[in-house]
């Protein structure tokens, strides 16, 4: 059976804090987030953008979050305000909130795999099987 996967890569700048965390981290501060989305399917699809059925997923769909905050984005927000509630704003859970989102807005058949990262060398992974 045939196999596709596109990779994309995006930063983000957003500032959050960490609900009860006894540290710096519980203080307001901000980071360049860095996404990196896998997305692999076994049938090419169409999209918003496009009628004809001949990619994976169309990079501007999967790289919705790189949007600033007022046009359905990420970008530049504080993500305590935006993401809901059951999403603490820690790397692994903007990983599954980035993922849930992507996910949603994808024909069906599409797997992700979503990596967040707030420091040049620590990353966050989410896929759901």
């Amino acid at each position: 059976m045939p196999k596709w996967k596109v990779t994309t890569e995006f930063t983000f700048d957003s500032a959050h804090f960490i609900k009860d965390y006894d540290g710096p981290c519980g203080r307001m501060h901000g980071h360049t987030y860095r996404v990196r989305i896998e997305a692999t399917t076994q049938k090419l699809h169409s999209s918003e953008y496009c009628p004809h059925e001949v990619m994976v997923a169309d990079f501007k769909t999967l790289r919705w979050a790189k949007r600033d905050v007022s046009k359905g984005g990420l970008d530049h927000c504080v993500l305590n305000d935006v993401m809901p509630p059951e999403y603490e704003t820690t790397a692994e859970m903007i990983a599954k909130y980035i993922y849930d989102e992507t996910k949603r807005r994808l024909p069906e058949g599409v797997s992700l795999k979503v990596a967040v990262s707030e420091t040049p060398n620590s990353w966050a992974e989410y896929e759901d099987d």
